[in-house]
């Protein structure tokens, strides 16, 4: 079975509930299942195990140490890779001990409304290993200032790109391109690891000006090619403290023979915006000279109304922390509805990002979403892959 390798522990006070979990586990072909029937119990045998388990399925109403708790200590002394939070309780506090646990740097692949279903199992699986194996090629690097002056010197930053798709009819029309760190190895490291230092030790413009170079490459590649696609590329706020930097932009495009209205460049705050003036000015000059601008992860951090009703945007990208599980939660559910009233209302494009199955993608098709992004199309993949993985994708039938 697909899931022999995978190992996983449910912590489930009825006896009923947690014999069908452990069927349910066993039959879809998960070779190593454990129980425990409260936290104390989970919490022991975890520890005695030579190595933790993959998925951790934690009911929250839990004798003694309830599963809030428990999830706590899975996080402070990393007891396992993952969790699934299994309960039959409020739909907002699921919620709330999802958001939780994030908080706590544990990985969670769902909120599951119990019943469990065999099919609900297959999704959180198929969801872990999906992610686990972009984890799978992740490096130890050290990550200073030197080490990446150096390799923005040798050029081992590199783009990869995941399709972004129309939900009425599936073609797929722009790339996100991605920045990955390429090990003299060949491992890659990813965004998370190293953005922060660059943003820190005020490395962010090299990058992003060479992130943008590759992007406009491949894409006058692919179109050579007969692959015609936007290319999306995200650009922090740090980038927008010098005006200098629309021309920039514009040189690096007209390089390459590229209408910069074929570019969308993401907003992403990691900080607040400080210097105002000169990013508004920045944000005013890139949109005059025709370049989309994009509102990136619509409702968390720093994104949010106040942006909208201060800089010109044409595109706002719902955050895949709002979209995954959203058919199943209706409070998810409600922020991607408001979403997309809103831009409607402002004459935006939306993207939905973290599209993995077919429930969501119905869901936002359903709901009117204009384009989707997210492992059901495809993982970010390298520019010379991307022409098999567009001509290979098809609009899921529902």
């Amino acid at each position: 079975m697909a899931f022999a390798k995978l190992s996983v522990m449910v912590v489930e006070d009825h006896g009923f509930q947690r014999r069908m979990a452990l069927r349910l586990l066993a039959e879809l072909g998960v070779s190593k299942v454990y129980e425990a029937v409260d936290g104390n119990e989970a919490l022991a045998i975890l520890r005695a195990l030579p190595e933790v388990p993959d998925i951790v399925v934690v009911d929250l109403d839990l004798p003694g140490m309830d599963g809030i708790e428990l999830i706590g200590h899975l996080a402070q002394a990393k007891l396992a890779r993952a969790v699934v939070v299994a309960s039959a309780l409020d739909a907002a506090l699921l919620n709330t001990v999802q958001t939780m646990a994030r908080a706590y740097g544990l990985r969670v692949l769902a909120s599951l409304e119990k019943p469990l279903t065999s099919a609900k199992l297959t999704e959180v699986m198929t969801a872990y290993e999906l992610q686990d194996e972009d984890l799978d090629d992740e490096v130890g690097v050290e990550i200073s200032r030197a080490s990446i002056e150096d390799a923005l010197a040798a050029g081992d930053f590199v783009s990869y790109f995941q399709p972004q798709v129309t939900l009425s009819n599936g073609h797929v029309v722009a790339v996100e391109a991605l920045a990955r760190w390429k090990h003299a190895d060949g491992q890659m490291v990813r965004p998370a690891h190293f953005i922060p230092v660059i943003e820190r030790e005020g490395l962010i413009d090299q990058l992003t000006d060479q992130i943008l170079d590759a992007a406009c490459s491949w894409k006058t590649s692919w179109a050579q090619r007969g692959l015609h696609v936007r290319i999306a590329v995200n650009v922090s706020m740090l980038n927008l403290s010098n005006v200098g930097v629309v021309d920039r932009y514009l040189a690096i495009v007209r390089k390459h023979e590229i209408d910069p209205r074929e570019v969308v460049l993401e907003i992403t705050e990691s900080a607040v915006m400080g210097e105002a003036a000169h990013a508004l000015n920045v944000l005013a000059r890139l949109r005059l000279k025709g370049f989309g601008l994009s509102i990136d992860d619509f409702g968390t951090g720093y994104s949010s109304l106040s942006q909208l009703s201060q800089i010109p945007f044409t595109e706002l990208k719902i955050d895949q922390s709002f979209v995954s599980g959203a058919p199943r939660q209706p409070r998810k559910r409600a922020v991607v509805e408001a979403s997309l009233g809103l831009a409607r209302k402002l004459n935006l494009g939306v993207v939905a990002e973290g599209v993995e199955n077919v429930d969501e993608w119905q869901m936002l098709a359903d709901l009117g979403c204009t384009f989707a992004q997210g492992y059901l199309i495809s993982r970010p993949v390298a520019g010379d892959q991307l022409p098999d993985v567009v001509a290979h994708w098809r609009r899921p039938q529902v």
